[in-house]
């Protein structure tokens, strides 16, 4: 019992300091969303003035040997494209701040129209990136595929982000500890599908790393239970993500897994009017 209450002790503190995190995580994205701005600002700018000068350079361009014109035009070729990728990555990072932003002050339980695919896609790679930040020898193969055309849907999307984290986190774990034990042969991967299937949502995140015990299928949804080495887990992720998505988006969450071979999260929302 002593050593329950000592388990319970440090997990709650663990939460605390999760919660501080929350909050300090919502205050850097939103002063870096300014400078993100000016930078994209900036580029839009710029790529106007670059119009300006090939309108001058054009004007000009009797006065320049072939040579000369022949550089300037591939040197703005390469100040426009630079200027494109500025823009679409600065975008990018805003809107993954913005998703940071709803997740931690998003109002609780309200559907919003959503592009699905757009939050499964970040949240994937995100929590890759995070799981390469702590880890730099980390690496997989992400295989995506995102039914073209999917119209916004009504969701709650903080909480479909924090499910996708949930779960995708868990399949990087997966993919990782089986890697530590496999041969040269094993080739990490995650394979990620978004798709409509008659009225529902039907995200689908399948790994090939260690797969489940009986024991781990049996206990996956309760609270505090982690197969995570202390510091690593709380044992909170899997039972909130089936509270999102079964009470919050009348939903249903189901997995298939073999021990040694991988797991298989089916996530499936009805589609809300």
């Amino acid at each position: 019992m002593e050593q329950e209450v000592e388990k319970l002790r440090k997990q709650l503190q663990k939460q605390e300091k999760l919660a501080s995190l929350g909050l300090l995580s919502a205050g850097i994205a939103h002063e870096i969303q300014n400078p993100l701005n000016f930078v994209i600002n900036f580029s839009k700018m710029s790529d106007k003035l670059l119009k300006d000068l090939t309108e001058i350079v054009e004007d000009n361009e009797d006065k320049l040997s072939d040579d000369d014109r022949e550089e300037v035009e591939d040197i703005v070729a390469d100040l426009r494209e630079n200027l494109n990728k500025i823009v679409e990555h600065g975008e990018r990072a805003i809107s993954i701040i913005q998703g940071i932003l709803l997740v931690s002050r998003g109002k609780e339980s309200e559907f919003l129209p959503t592009d699905i695919c757009k939050v499964v896609k970040e949240y994937v790679w995100l929590s890759y990136h995070a799981m390469r930040a702590n880890n730099k020898r980390f690496n997989i193969s992400i295989h995506e595929q995102y039914e073209a055309g999917m119209p916004m849907m009504m969701v709650i999307p903080q909480d479909l982000s924090r499910v996708v984290l949930n779960v995708m986190n868990n399949a990087c774990y997966a993919v990782w500890k089986r890697a530590q034990t496999a041969g040269p042969d094993y080739h990490p991967e995650v394979t990620v599908s978004v798709k409509t299937v008659d009225s529902n949502i039907v995200i689908d995140i399948a790994d090939n790393g260690e797969g489940m015990t009986d024991e781990v299928k049996q206990r996956l949804y309760e609270n505090f239970f982690t197969t995570k080495p202390v510091g690593q887990g709380t044992g909170l992720g899997m039972g909130i993500t089936r509270d999102l998505i079964e009470n919050k988006h009348g939903g249903t969450i189901a997995f298939e897994s073999t021990l040694g071979e991988g797991t298989t999260f089916t996530i499936t929302i009805p589609i809300k009017k």
